[in-house]
């Protein structure tokens, strides 16, 4: 990565910090706005979602599937191990029916979005990552409710009212991914399809800031007000980073990837998909009010939790260099 573009990304990580800052104070300070902040969540994410897929040309995941390596690898880290370490912390809030099920939520999906942004700045892979984006979120669709089901119980999923589930998946994924496929076949044709492109490549940065802006301003006044009860999800959260960080480290060095791509899989591992849960985690029943904010909670702990990842992932990973040969005898 050249300096030019280690500095544009390090700007990024600080507009995001600057956008959740303004999101506490206008939460903070205006709480009434928050049903409005509300409204605006869905339509907001759904299209930062549809510059993500539109920045993953779709015949990548072909390509993807290439390199057996890294991709099983990410998957098996996401799908088989990030589970059994999401059941094990959930355990310590298991008497809470919505802070159980909020945890799960956000800590059984992986990250899609600004993941790639922090892999970038840590030197690894996002290339990698991001041509595996499309299959990260497919699986965690399917396998999302079958996890759910093991973790929470069959009593507690039964009470979970499907319809604003299936309503979210079609506004927040199906959606954007169909309008991202049909601007890429346009793009291969016509002029327009490329600058719709180009407009929504530079318009991600301000859509993830807009995002975040409008996430924590419509619920960190009711994250303070449940400050008490969520209190007990913070060491979850810093618990399973901790965790991801040792097992992503550990299964790269096992199947022999190279600094770039253990870079990437180790976050990877450790972000979660909370923008994308959040509106599943809003559409679930009264009597799990709790759950979005366990959402939202993580999203704090994680952003704070990847600053330091910039620092101690390139220090566990660091890049050997080839010694220079010995001197010629005379020379």
């Amino acid at each position: 990565m050249t300096s030019a573009a280690a500095w544009g990304e390090r700007h990024q990580v600080w507009l995001f910090v600057t956008a959740i800052a303004l999101g506490v104070v206008v939460g903070l300070t205006f709480p009434a706005v928050a049903p409005a902040l509300s409204l605006a969540t869905t339509p907001v994410l759904a299209l930062l979602l549809f510059a993500t897929f539109l920045g993953v040309p779709l015949i990548e995941v072909g390509r993807s599937l290439g390199d057996i390596r890294f991709l099983g690898t990410v998957l098996a880290l996401n799908f088989l191990v990030v589970p059994l370490v999401a059941f094990g912390l959930s355990r310590f809030v298991a008497d809470d029916r919505g802070l159980l099920l909020g945890v799960l939520l956000v800590l059984l999906t992986p990250c899609v979005d600004y993941v790639i942004v922090f892999t970038g700045l840590a030197g690894g892979a996002r290339e990698r990552l991001l041509a595996a984006t499309p299959l990260l979120m497919l699986l965690q669709i399917v396998l999302l409710p079958a996890y759910l089901w093991l973790f929470a119980g069959g009593a507690v999923v039964a009470e979970i009212d499907l319809a604003p589930f299936v309503e979210a998946f079609l506004w927040l994924i199906v959606v954007p991914l169909a309008a991202a496929a049909v601007v890429q076949a346009l793009a291969r044709r016509r002029r327009i399809g490329r600058g719709i492109e180009r407009f929504f490549a530079a318009a991600m940065v301000p859509l993830m800031m807009a995002t975040l802006a409008v996430v924590v301003g419509s619920q960190i006044a009711d994250v303070g007000a449940a400050a008490t009860a969520l209190v007990r999800v913070v060491p979850i959260y810093l618990a399973f980073l901790a965790i991801m960080l040792v097992v992503g480290w550990a299964a790269a060095r096992g199947v022999r990837l190279p600094v770039p791509e253990t870079r990437a899989l180790i976050f990877s591992g450790a972000t979660r998909n909370s923008l994308v849960v959040l509106p599943l985690a809003l559409a679930l029943p009264p009597a799990f009010a709790i759950a979005p904010l366990a959402v939202v909670t993580q999203t704090l702990v994680e952003l704070v939790g990847m600053v330091v990842f910039l620092r101690v992932v390139p220090a566990l990973t660091p890049v050997t260099r080839p010694s220079a040969p010995p001197a010629r005898p005379g020379r």
